[in-house]
């Protein structure tokens, strides 16, 4: 089974990563942490030392128009934080 893996690239998950080698990714909500270890090792060819999954409910959000209220809901999603080893980096930006 493949899941997908799509790196996080935000103020704050780059402040992290630069600090502390930890690296964000929003992953398959069906993914456990032995399949993203996995997948991130075979796609960056890094040493995984450790995974942290949390899980987000999706939001309600509304907006008013002229046509009257319209809402809406943001997907729910799982993230997931991995922990590469000392001295090894992800470069996301290297097939841009």
């Amino acid at each position: 089974m493949s899941i997908q893996i799509q790196p996080i690239v935000s103020e704050k998950a780059n402040a992290i990563s630069e600090s502390t080698n930890r690296y964000s990714f929003k992953v398959s909500p069906d993914a456990n942490k032995f399949q993203i270890k996995d997948a991130v090792e075979k796609l960056y060819d890094v040493k995984v030392v450790g995974v942290s999954t949390m899980n987000y409910d999706g939001k309600k959000k509304q907006r008013y128009t002229k046509s009257g209220i319209l809402r809406g809901k943001v997907a729910a999603f799982k993230k997931a934080v991995v922990t590469v080893a000392e001295g090894q980096t992800i470069d996301f930006y290297s097939n841009i």
